[in-house]
């Protein structure tokens, strides 16, 4: 080989290498856009409503680092006299989302998570254990792992990743009760229940936190990154 032609191959190596040290950094100052609550607001099934679970969201999200978004929490209500249903899949925008540690190499997509189209439901959601990480970049106990359980995850949806239409309270009346009702809940590990949903694996018997914990959760919820 020429000392020309060695030249070249040098000068291009160091190029692709210069070129895959300012990706990788552009890669690590890709936000975190997507987490599971690190802690339970505390009393059970009443988050203050969605606006104190989105508070919550905003707080945790600060402490993190990532502040500069504006957080949704990943929950549905039911319809009320006077209160029209709100579907989580509406409250937290088009995406696409990104975990902690993987943020760039696994976007969530929209239409993905809720397997929209065919081809979506047959590739499966993306939602999985090493991607469903607190703000802190932790992983949630679920089935297999040491006890307590966390991977109860309170959606109060449909796998569609809207509200329940019947009857029935899956939302803990909205997020405001402790005690009367049921959570809709889905498992952040996808094990457990013959159910492998992200967001709609089952309910719960109540709203307590002893309720809860009964299921294997302790109040966590999704929070989304809208913006």
């Amino acid at each position: 080989m020429s000392k020309i032609t060695l030249a070249f191959v040098c000068t291009a190596l160091l190029a692709v290498a210069d070129a895959e040290r300012a990706l990788g950094q552009e890669r690590e100052r890709a936000p975190m856009t997507f987490f599971v609550t690190s802690e339970p607001i505390g009393d059970g099934g009443n988050l203050g409503g969605l606006a104190g679970a989105d508070a919550h969201c905003r707080r945790l999200a600060a402490a993190a680092g990532a502040g500069g978004h504006t957080w949704r929490a990943y929950l549905s209500t039911q319809a009320r006299p006077g209160q029209p249903a709100v579907n989580a899949r509406d409250r937290i925008g088009e995406g696409p989302w990104y975990s902690y540690v993987r943020r760039y190499d696994r976007p969530l997509v929209k239409s993905q998570i809720h397997g929209d189209t065919l081809l979506e439901a047959q590739r499966g959601s993306n939602m999985f254990k090493l991607y469903t990480l607190t703000e802190k970049g932790e992983l949630i106990n679920g089935i297999g792992d040491p006890l307590p359980a966390r991977h109860d995850i309170l959606t109060g949806s449909a796998p569609d990743g809207r509200a329940f239409t019947d009857a029935t309270d899956r939302t803990c009346n909205n997020w405001t009760s402790n005690a009367e009702g049921s959570a809709q809940v889905g498992h952040s590990d996808r094990v457990g229940s013959g159910n492998t949903s992200w967001n709609s694996s089952h309910a719960t018997d109540g709203c307590s936190r002893d309720d809860l914990a009964s299921w294997g959760g302790v109040g966590l919820f999704y929070c989304f990154a809208v913006d």
